[in-house]
């Protein structure tokens, strides 16, 4: 029997069904609300012959566990983990032009939803994390991540030194952020396939993460603040490497 997941809002079901359809076991929809995001959702679960039923919202806040639910949530299949394997199809795939973004230590799920959906909007081929030491795709990082995590591969790893070691052995420059570093982002040359790597908030990379690293780059901090939140710098560095790209 395969595993379900429950996943909600407007934004992370619409971006299920219209892609996997297949997946999806039943929808619970908010009684009373007419909303024309939602019903365009509902017409295409019927048009698919999946079960819809209305439920009131106390009802929805328990399934969603009380996230924010804009009055639709669904239970799907388990979505498949993408692994080393699929990691390799992507770089034989975009070559030169790899852009991955790598989270060592990140474990909350907003954060997890927030950085995917800025690696989305930055053009970035895959988001890596490691198994262990970090937040999964969780429904409240799905919901976040705004139907980001449905368009940008979540890859998880066993080891994400040997990773990284062997995404640089086949031609993937690999950057680590860190507030020590005396290099900024704004010096270094962001061009080329890459890999950024963004450690957890307040401890930063892991210390053979950071070893692994062909470079390593900061933020200019300029107010009395220390560090960001990892969604945040995460931000701010990928679209650093998406100016320089645009001027390459």
């Amino acid at each position: 029997m395969s595993k379900t997941e429950t996943i909600y809002g407007i934004h992370a079901v619409e971006a299920v069904i219209s892609q996997e359809p297949e997946r999806f076991l039943e929808i619970f929809a908010l009684k009373g609300r007419d909303d024309e995001r939602l019903n365009q959702i509902l017409r295409l679960a019927q048009s698919n012959g999946i079960s819809i039923q209305i439920a009131n919202r106390k009802s929805l806040d328990d399934k969603a566990s009380g996230g924010r639910h804009q009055g639709i949530v669904a239970r799907v299949k388990m979505a498949p983990v993408l692994t080393e394997n699929d990691l390799d199809v992507i770089l034989n795939e975009k070559g030169q032009q790899t852009f991955l973004l790598v989270l060592d230590g990140v474990t909350d799920p907003h954060n997890i939803g927030a950085c995917l959906r800025t690696a989305d909007a930055a053009g970035a081929h895959a988001v890596i994390v490691p198994k262990d030491n970090s937040g999964g795709l969780t429904s409240t990082a799905r919901k976040v991540a705004c139907g980001a995590a449905e368009k940008v591969p979540f890859i998880q790893v066993t080891n994400l030194a040997r990773t990284l070691r062997h995404i640089q052995e086949q031609g993937v420059w690999v950057i680590g952020t860190a507030g020590e570093a005396t290099q900024t982002l704004h010096q270094a040359k962001l061009v080329g396939p890459m890999a950024l790597v963004m450690g957890a908030e307040g401890k930063g990379m892991r210390r053979l993460t950071r070893e692994t690293c062909d470079e390593l780059i900061s933020i200019p901090m300029a107010g009395s603040v220390s560090s960001l939140n990892v969604s945040v710098a995460t931000g701010v560095c990928l679209f650093e490497v998406v100016r320089q790209r645009g001027n390459d």
